[in-house]
């Protein structure tokens, strides 16, 4: 009777998480006289007008490139940061070890939304202001915290041994971080780098908030084009929504095995 019932949960969990997925697609190839006629409906006759019509009315593929060039930007400076930061925190251990990473977690405290006006400001003053390159520094800095957190806790679970023993054989601390401590920790960094792809990618508040000019655009940004105050293109909207989701996808796809694995390591560690 309980594994029925796990079942029957498992099978309601997949009917909510697809429902949405179902709706994209059919609203994505369907007419717009169809999406409000008849909005759940299998698209009949399927068209891509509506994916046609995004690149046409909008220059996509730029938007596409800058948000490609925010996040791989946003998502290496993190991580390459980021594990430095707690690399650092775990070797020293002890109280300094602490309170580094007792600094950085007081970062996760205060929601970025508390920061706009004095972030603003010194982003203008700087003179970073519509730069996608001070996009990725301010979105970096902001992902930092989390980023640190996640590692550190991870790899304070790594053999110290393996570590004492590259020492030993003569190793400088960047290559026991290059050579043991990374590799160890690819499951971490997998799991690390899809949360700062989907935060970066799907950003909207701080593309809002320092981009100005149409040129540096990014696509979750440049998607609110087509929300009218009156009248709003659903189909090329949905469209657009689509086309954004596909990255995210293929990197859940490709990283997918190292998220096994981290869990199976999870399991057996004793």
């Amino acid at each position: 009777m309980g594994r029925w019932i796990r079942r029957a949960c498992l099978a309601l969990y997949a009917a909510v998480v697809a429902a949405p997925l179902y709706f994209l697609l059919v609203s994505t190839l369907k007419e717009p006289s169809a999406f409000f006629t008849k909005p759940l409906s299998w698209p009949k006759p399927m068209t891509l007008a509506n994916i046609r019509g995004l690149f046409e009315s909008q220059p996509m593929w730029a938007y596409l490139l800058n948000s490609v060039t925010v996040t791989l930007g946003t998502v290496l400076l993190t991580l390459l940061l980021g594990s430095l930061i707690a690399y650092a925190s775990v070797r020293w251990g002890g109280r300094a070890g602490k309170w580094i990473a007792g600094l950085f977690t007081l970062g996760l405290i205060v929601p970025s939304q508390v920061n706009m006006l004095p972030l603003y400001s010194l982003v203008r003053s700087l003179g970073w202001s519509d730069r996608l390159w001070g996009l990725v520094l301010v979105s970096a800095a902001l992902l930092l915290p989390i980023t640190v957190f996640m590692l550190s806790s991870f790899m304070q679970g790594l053999h110290r041994e393996l570590l004492e023993a590259g020492s030993i054989d003569g190793c400088g601390e960047w290559r026991l971080y290059a050579s043991i401590a990374m590799p160890l920790s690819k499951p971490a960094v997998a799991s690390v780098t899809a949360f700062l792809f989907v935060m970066s990618w799907n950003d909207l508040l701080m593309p809002m908030l320092l981009l100005g000019s149409r040129d540096n655009l990014t696509l979750p940004l440049a998607l609110m084009q087509f929300r009218g105050e009156y009248v709003t293109n659903y189909t090329m909207l949905l469209a657009g929504v689509a086309l954004a989701s596909l990255p995210m996808v293929v990197l859940f796809v490709f990283l997918q095995r190292f998220f096994v694995a981290g869990m199976t390591a999870g399991a057996v560690k004793g």
